[in-house]
């Protein structure tokens, strides 16, 4: 069996806490996520968490109806934490320690993110879920993602997707002749659009040489055969693009 690796951080987007419903937080979906995350630990991986808000609040989207920018992201900020608490009570009810840290100074209910500190934390076994994005307005949790994985030295970016099993040339469920790439450059990705992460949060990954591990949630332990490297969605990284077809299993 592949060697898990030695530390991750995992973005969720706040729409993979939602289960079937229309919008809000599932418990029974925040269990199971935090079922396999106590797996990867138990594995001795490393873990820290960036979760978006989308299932609250999407900044951007009332930015567009006409709210000032700024506060709808911050709004967006404080979305995350409330999806950061409930995946960390979860988590401990799967006995797996957890700290929230957060981009926004909220003192009463999490940490505020100190890069040593969060390094320490996960040293000692703990999950470290990473709230409020970077604390700036205009960036995406994307982002969040990418600078904090830097951060933290970890060994690859995994972005947990919710109904896409990797990246493909263009949106599946639109285009039924859509290819599935096993590999792709972050370069391609960008200058093909792919919609693997924003373009900035993918410019920086790319700047920095980290890889990017895209792969669907849907609670069969995905996260768990990511970590031990079995063969499961899209790595984005350096390596020359290799498509499939739709329909063909990951051969990488």
């Amino acid at each position: 069996m592949t060697q898990p690796y030695r530390r991750i951080l995992l973005k969720l987007s706040g729409e993979a806490l939602m289960g079937d419903a229309a919008f809000g937080i599932d418990p029974a979906v925040a269990q199971r996520i935090a079922g396999e995350l106590r797996d990867v630990i138990a594995l001795g991986t490393e873990v820290a968490v960036v979760i978006g808000g989308g299932n609250i609040w999407r900044g951007l989207s009332a930015s567009s109806k006409g709210m000032d920018r700024a506060t709808a992201d911050y709004m967006g900020m404080v979305a995350t934490v409330l999806n950061a608490l409930a995946l960390q009570d979860s988590l401990e009810k799967a006995g797996v320690h957890t700290r929230v840290m957060t981009a926004i100074e909220m003192q009463e209910v999490a940490e505020p993110y100190i890069r040593r500190r969060a390094i320490r934390h996960m040293e000692k076994g703990r999950v470290v879920i990473l709230a409020a994005g970077t604390g700036n307005p205009y960036f995406t949790t994307d982002t969040a993602a990418a600078l904090r994985a830097l951060e933290l030295d970890v060994d690859i970016l995994m972005m947990a997707k919710n109904q896409v099993d990797g990246v493909y040339s263009a949106d599946p469920a639109k285009d039924p002749t859509a290819v599935f790439y096993a590999t792709v450059t972050h370069q391609e990705a960008l200058e093909r659009n792919l919609q693997v992460m924003d373009g900035s949060a993918l410019a920086l990954c790319r700047d920095n040489d980290l890889s990017i591990l895209v792969f669907r949630m849907g609670g069969d332990g995905e996260i768990e055969r990511a970590v031990r490297g079995e063969t499961i969605g899209t790595l984005v990284g350096t390596a020359p693009t290799v498509p499939r077809s739709p329909g063909d299993r990951l051969v990488v």
